[in-house]
């Protein structure tokens, strides 16, 4: 394996694990996550009527979305569905003020986006060699 593969490798298990555990941990207790993020949108003017639909989906988008991450799945497309869904966290969290989360979510966005430029060095992890 030519190191650049290996790199690009080691880089997209770490966000694949984050986003796998994410929706793995949030799962099991869908409701009380649901509950959890609509509360967190009371005072906001996001219509709870999007902030509902929104959380029961996200955990399983983002439990998909590891699993293509460590698999290397098609990358250019998780990566740019990775890119869309950091998006709409950012934009949800403007509605919060939620600045130092949005700066988190940020990073995640570079990553998903060195994921992308670099993503001709990805490995299919069921490709035949």
């Amino acid at each position: 394996m030519k190191k650049e593969v290996a790199a690009y490798t080691l880089a997209r298990l770490p966000i694949g694990f984050s986003f796998l555990g994410h929706g793995f941990i949030r799962i099991p207790k869908l409701e009380s996550f649901s509950n959890g993020m609509v509360n967190s949108f009371q005072n906001t003017y996001l219509p709870i009527e999007i902030v509902k639909p929104f959380s029961l989906l996200l955990p399983f988008v983002e439990l998909l979305l590891g699993i293509a991450l460590i698999i290397g799945l098609k990358m250019k497309i998780s990566v740019t569905v990775g890119v869309l869904l950091i998006c709409i966290l950012i934009f949800g969290m403007t509605f919060q003020e939620n600045w130092n989360a949005i700066f988190i979510e940020m990073c995640y966005g570079l990553y998903f986006s060195i994921l992308y430029a670099w993503s001709n060095y990805n490995t299919f992890l069921f490709a035949r060699k």
